[in-house]
């Protein structure tokens, strides 16, 4: 087919649920002053929330301000103490916000027994029963992914609302990026297997363009121009995300009973792994982000995040107000916007409409990086677009918040060269310092950032049904301590790698959007050296100075620092290597819930479920993979066994009727209340 054409089967039901005089949201012009969602009270209330933390936040850095000052200036103020200074005030915004979103979290969850009911409590209403009216489109970006990875997800996903009587209301879009034509023939191939498989119930369109202008924001708006008026809502989704049935129609009906609401955003978590760098990573993720969202959203309130994925848009307002600007310049910092998410929802916000987040663990997954160096490729990718956001800070009519916001996104980036800069620069400064004052404040500052992920340890450790979830207590706190080692070694590495980029940028370098590798396969010495080897010499160069300079600060400064930079190759190709992973799969070590929860084992696919079990790799039977299920029966090929009766359990139950009953056992698991 020609690459800039579509196809689509779509049956006359499908048709039906998708025609524009049905799909569209009759309240989709609303003025913010008509559809105003918050209370005079519940207005105020978040003002002053908000600011309380500007003022916790404020007093914070301004102390930690001083307490530096008081270890860097033990005489007079010199140059380089006073760039010093400068450098640490860049690494603060991060660090305090972040501690106090823990610090808040942590409060809600151990004084409520349903904290993000008070947080959000619009949000929480029951809406199982709602009747879905609006046409939603299922957006999945591709760029050069495994055709059969694609596969996998999507049948599982299009499986579980396939077995919905509301699936009519539901179109997937495959919209593709991808220029290498035998990838862009294999996806074809999938999509049109999609179509045969559930296009009675549920409408599939591929689309291929001949050109990727405007990296995913573009592949979307490409989708809004062709088809976006058809439909009321869009569910973005990436190639490794995955959603329930039960998520994705949960963020129907609240978007249908709230008009207000332009984007509402799930609380995404990382899915089982068999990479030890994903599996580490995304424990201390898990660990992290439910005190940390909860705290944000706690002020955010209508100015929430958007991580551009496992969302669901309003399309008629974001398609109106949401259009990305070309940047003046050239890349990295012009052209076309690489980071879209958050100036999309900044957009939204200044239309009148809310950005919101759902704070519920459950439902909504994606994979992460298998290797440290694919990502610090991601990561690397996400410093360009976030530092795009320059062009941003003096958009005309933002919410005060919505600036803050792009500023902070920026900040993100800035940080690392903030750290680097400060410790290059303290290696090399002769002036006397405070120590016992700067070794106070240092770990000040490491508690500080750890401060979310001790937060829900400390409430996972309080609940005996969470406890157990993640394996119990020992499991936990082994895992916590080997993330806590694993991470402050690689934070410096990631760093320097930022700081590089940056230093680069000014050359031009610049990231593309390219496929992502996102198996574990382990990292050969060669392309671990080659990405590597900058962090090394600077690792190595700076033991040297230390125990030259300071040998005082050797095991305060050396160890968590310049120790994981001279040894960041043998890292990166350890939490790489297959049988680390599985070391710790056999250990139950950095476990997620979803391993050890039955329920969960059949709501993902049959690559994720065998985690909890021994592993069975899927089979390749005619170019297609067979998933073998828990019983030792093969389930037909891309998963058939969704194709008539909806996924079933080894007993033969139908598992249709069970999805929202199982859903809910899910998510009270993970949300215990304290006793």
């Amino acid at each position: 087919m020609d690459m800039s054409q579509a196809f689509s089967i779509t049956p006359s039901s499908a048709r039906m649920g998708c025609c524009s005089a049905c799909c569209r949201d009759t309240t989709l012009d609303p003025r913010p002053a008509l559809y105003h969602a918050i209370s005079g009270r519940a207005a105020r209330g978040l003002r002053l929330r908000r600011i309380g933390f500007l003022l916790l936040c404020s007093v914070t850095a301004a102390g930690m301000l001083v307490l530096m000052a008081s270890t860097l200036f033990v005489e007079r103020p010199d140059p380089i103490g006073l760039a010093m200074l400068a450098a640490f005030s860049i690494t603060l915004p991060w660090t305090v916000i972040g501690f106090w979103n823990a610090v808040i979290g942590l409060v809600l969850m151990a004084f409520s027994r349903t904290p993000a009911a008070v947080v959000s409590p619009e949000l929480q209403e029951p809406v199982g029963d709602d009747p879905i009216t609006e046409s939603t489109a299922l957006l999945v970006c591709v760029r050069n992914e495994d055709p059969e990875r694609l596969c996998r997800n999507l049948s599982w996903m299009i499986g579980g609302l396939a077995a919905r009587a509301e699936a009519k209301r539901f179109h997937l879009y495959v919209l593709s990026d991808s220029d290498r034509p035998a990838l862009a023939a294999a996806e074809e191939a999938v999509a049109q297997e999609l179509s045969q498989r559930f296009g009675a119930r549920l409408a599939v369109t591929y689309r291929r363009r001949s050109h990727s202008t405007g990296y995913k924001a573009g592949n979307i708006r490409d989708f809004c121009e062709r088809w976006g008026p058809d439909h009321a809502f869009a569910i973005v989704l990436d190639a490794d995300s995955l959603m329930t049935a039960e998520a994705m129609l949960r963020l129907v009906r609240i978007m249908q009973r709230r008009p207000h609401i332009g984007i509402l955003q799930t609380l995404v978590t990382g899915l089982p792994s068999a990479s030890a760098f994903a599996r580490i990573f995304q424990f201390g993720m898990r660990l992290g982000m439910r005190s940390y969202t909860l705290g944000a959203a706690s002020w955010q309130g209508d100015c929430g995040p958007y991580w551009g994925h496992n969302a669901i848009l309003r399309l008629a307002p974001f398609i109106e107000h949401c259009r990305l600007p070309l940047l003046p310049g050239t890349p990295p910092l012009g052209g076309h916007v690489l980071s879209h998410d958050q100036i999309e929802a900044v957009l939204m916000r200044r239309a009148g409409y809310e950005v919101r987040v759902l704070i519920d663990e459950g439902g909504s997954w994606e994979e992460n990086p298998p290797t440290l160096t694919e990502f610090i490729r991601r990561d690397l990718r996400w410093c360009q677009g976030n530092l795009q956001y320059f062009h941003f800070l003096v958009l005309p009519k933002l919410k005060f918040l919505s600036r803050c916001q792009i500023a902070l996104a920026i900040a993100m980036y800035l940080s690392p060269v903030g750290w680097i800069g400060f410790l290059l620069m303290g290696t090399f400064r002769s002036a006397p310092v405070r120590e016992e004052v700067g070794l106070a404040l240092f770990a000040l500052a490491i508690a500080m950032t750890f401060a979310p992920k001790l937060a829900t340890l400390t409430d996972v450790l309080a609940r005996p049904r969470l406890r157990a979830a993640f394996g119990g207590s020992a499991h936990v706190l082994a895992g916590a301590a080997i993330e806590t080692l694993f991470w402050m070694m690689i934070a410096p590495i990631c760093a320097v790698a930022v700081t590089f980029f940056l230093l680069s940028g000014a050359f031009g370098r610049q990231m593309g959007w390219t496929g992502q590798q996102r198996d574990a396969a382990g990292l050969p010495f060669r392309h671990a050296a080659a990405s590597l080897w900058p962090q090394t010499l600077l690792g190595i160069a700076g033991l040297v100075c230390l125990l030259i300079q300071s040998p005082g600060l050797f095991w305060a400064l050396g160890l968590p620092i310049y120790i994981g930079l001279g040894a960041s190759i043998p890292i990166a190709m350890l939490t790489a290597h297959p049988a680390f992973g599985r070391a710790l799969m056999a250990a139950g070590i950095c476990r997620l819930p979803e391993e050890f929860h039955p329920d969960v084992h059949w709501h993902l696919p049959r690559p994720f479920a065998p985690l909890a079990a021994p592993f069975q790799e899927p089979a390749r039977v005619s170019g297609h993979w067979t998933l073998p299920s828990p019983s030792g029966r093969r389930v037909g090929e891309f998963g058939r066994e969704f194709a008539d009766h909806g996924p079933r359990r080894p007993n033969g139950r139908d598992a249709r009727s069970q999805g929202a009953s199982r859903d809910a056992r899910i998510v009270a698991s993970l949300q215990e209340p304290v006793p």
